[in-house]
């Protein structure tokens, strides 16, 4: 089969298909082209995703991440990251194997195609110029023929009339020959044309004509052998990345079967495991003989037996102090002295030394105590062991540069030529320095933690002074405290300094204790989101809730409010939308 014998007449129509077969190979490079782009498109959208659900920096999430569950799925992200980078890598191999080489392929297939079309018109041409050719010697012989045969009959006419003189017989004679030389030169003509004619011809028909169609068949058979690689390499650049991606599904797998919910629930109680012990059995107390009652252990007279005497001084009346939870109630009649000191000694002090004011403003204000006091005694354990082992850790590091400085300069001083020994002696005692106040920092944090773990009683003196809470301003007022001990709900109580000793006035005292009068409510907010009130002197609130806000936002973010006229506290300012009255002329939104 071949389309110069089968197809000798069929030029235009092979013209058109072969450029049919052009725009069918530009169709499909155009096509994984688009397939290219998809797959960087995809391939981005999976990369942005994976690093917008990875945990920052720094940051509270960071830490969530000891969990197995967000491990596995950390290590999901990380997966989905290498899964992105498969479909780049089909991307490139798809640009690189077919499009780059199907496009130029196709530059050349039609230079290629042009060239044969040319030389099968050039052909052509050629064939027509000799086929005008012999029609021209055709007529000219006919024409001569005709003009010999008048000129014979004229002659023929002559020479029958016996009228005409000899000599015009003569000249029709000559007339006549010329003519008849004359078609016989056009026959002459005519016949080697007509032979050059038939040459050229069968050449073309049998010879130029077959090996230019001959090429032209074996550039489309090309054409469609190479468009047929090109969809095996586009099918094995698939298949080439399915074993990495099979190992990246395979990664998921693992990772999900790598969770642990023992694990999971052993690190719940290692964050949020307090030390505390539980509360014991409230003792009875018989209100039957209020004036004969047994004293308890902790009732006035075991006080005055066992501590000192309190005092305090200043009133607070009509605003508590920040982050101090109040616990409303109607105004009962006044029981005796020692009935509301038992209430205050077995109960939540409303009154705290500046050490715990200090801690509610820390809590409130987001700042964390150096000695990390604001938390339960085994997280602050964690935390304390935490800093010394980074102490340590940097001690290490400072004691090893100074190993190597000594070195340094033990070999400058060997070998002068090498450096200055002298140049040396002021980094060295920079880092001598650094370590030795590392040292009291880390020997600072080993005093708080021995405290902690109860290897010693109480904090000495010189741990308070490095704790940075015995200042000269503050000392005052802390020697007018309690020391603190942390009690289970994670408040401070007090107990009595053995160095101090306070003296309570009983009708102060008495007078100070009142429940004081609630504070009226100056409008009403509504929550836009849940807060979980964790902290001493906040308050928890749900989605949608509506209460009465007693207190608005005085800069810092926090605005107390009020629920049911028994529970009130602090919440962030930023979620809830606050509606204050101002005498029925409007309301001033807070968001």
């Amino acid at each position: 089969m071949s389309w110069g014998t089968e197809l000798w007449d069929q030029f235009d129509n092979l013209e058109k298909h072969t450029q049919w077969g052009i725009d069918i190979l530009e169709k499909y490079i155009k096509f994984v082209k688009e397939r290219t782009e998809i797959e960087l498109s995809y391939a981005k959208q999976l990369r942005n995703l994976s690093k917008k659900y990875q945990p920052k920096k720094n940051s509270k999430e960071e830490e969530e991440y000891k969990y197995t569950a967000c491990k596995a799925f950390l290590s999901t992200l990380n997966e989905m990251n290498d899964y992105a980078g498969q479909h780049e890598v089909i991307s490139e191999n798809m640009t690189s194997q077919i499009t780059v080489d199907l496009m130029r392929y196709v530059q050349e297939l039609k230079q290629e195609r042009k060239s044969n079309f040319h030389d099968g018109r050039k052909a052509q041409q050629h064939i027509e110029t000799c086929w005008k050719q012999l029609e021209s010697s055709k007529r000219r012989f006919e024409r001569d023929c005709k003009e010999a045969d008048r000129a014979q009959q004229y002659f023929e006419k002559m020479d029958a009339d016996i009228n005409v003189t000899k000599a015009d017989v003569e000249k029709a004679r000559q007339q006549a020959q010329i003519r008849q030389q004359m078609a016989e030169d056009s026959k002459a003509d005519y016949s080697l044309i007509l032979q050059r004619f038939n040459q050229e011809q069968w050449e073309y028909y049998h010879t130029h004509i077959p090996n230019i169609f001959q090429k032209i068949q074996e550039m489309e058979e090309r054409r469609i052998v190479r468009i047929g690689e090109s969809m095996k390499t586009y099918a094995e650049v698939d298949r080439q990345v399915i074993p990495i991606i099979g190992k990246c599904l395979d990664g998921i797998v693992k990772a999900a079967e790598s969770i642990d919910q023992k694990n999971d629930s052993q690190l719940v109680v290692e964050a949020y495991k307090s030390g505390f012990e539980p509360p014991g059995d409230i003792e009875f107390e018989d209100y039957t003989q209020p004036m004969k009652r047994t004293v308890s252990d902790n009732s006035l007279s075991s006080a005055k037996e066992g501590k000192p005497e309190l005092r305090f001084g200043g009133k607070s009346r009509g605003k508590l102090w920040p982050f101090i939870k109040k616990n409303k109630s109607p105004k009962q009649p006044k029981e005796p002295l020692s009935h509301r000191f038992n209430e205050f000694m077995t109960s939540k002090p409303k009154i705290h030394c500046f050490r715990s004011l200090k801690r509610g403003l820390s809590l409130k204000l987001g700042v964390t105590p150096e000695d990390f006091s604001n938390f339960p005694p085994e997280q602050r354990r964690k935390k304390l062991q935490q800093k010394v082992d980074d102490l340590n850790k940097e001690i290490q590091k400072e004691t090893d540069q100074r190993d190597a400085i000594t070195k340094m300069k033990d070999v400058y001083l060997k070998n002068p030529q090498m450096g200055d020994p002298a140049s040396l002696d002021q980094k060295l005692t920079e880092v001598t320095q650094n370590i030795e106040k590392l040292r009291l920092e880390a020997q600072k944090f080993e005093a708080w933690l021995a405290e902690v773990e109860g290897r010693l009683p109480a904090r000495s003196e010189q741990a308070r002074r490095q704790s940075g809470l015995y200042d000269g301003q503050t000392h005052q007022t802390v020697t007018n405290c309690a020391q603190d001990r942390e009690s289970p709900d994670g408040s401070y109580t007090e107990e009595q300094s053995q160095e101090s000793e306070h003296k309570v006035l009983a009708p102060d005292f008495d007078d100070e204790f009142d429940d004081e009068e609630p504070l009226p409510a100056i409008g009403t907010c509504k929550a836009l989101y849940t807060f979980e009130g964790q902290n001493e002197g906040t308050i928890s609130v749900v989605e949608g809730e509506t209460l009465s806000v007693i207190e608005e936002d005085k800069g810092d973010g926090w605005t107390r409010i009020r629920r049911n006229e028994d529970e009130e506290g602090y919440v962030p300012t930023s979620y809830v939308e606050v509606y204050l009255d101002k005498n029925a002329k409007g309301a001033k939104t807070y968001i």
